[in-house]
């Protein structure tokens, strides 16, 4: 029997995935009250969801900041 175990990501493992600052990612998940879907120890954890309002978020910092990126 195979049980799918969920790919969570700590916010330094999202800023890794979306080339981005940690302190940008931090910035996003604090104030669009992203919060996490589980917890190991002090880590918190985001699912895929989180993961794309990240990049949602920023994408769109940088449009209006005018960085391509």
């Amino acid at each position: 029997m195979t049980t799918n175990v969920p790919q969570l990501r700590t916010p330094g493992v999202i800023a890794a995935e979306l080339n981005a600052l940690l302190s940008r990612v931090l910035y996003v998940l604090r104030t669009r009250d992203i919060t996490p879907i589980g917890r190991a120890g002090v880590l918190r954890l985001y699912g895929w969801a989180a993961v794309e309002t990240v990049r949602d978020a920023l994408r769109e910092m940088d449009q209006r900041q005018g960085v391509a990126r």
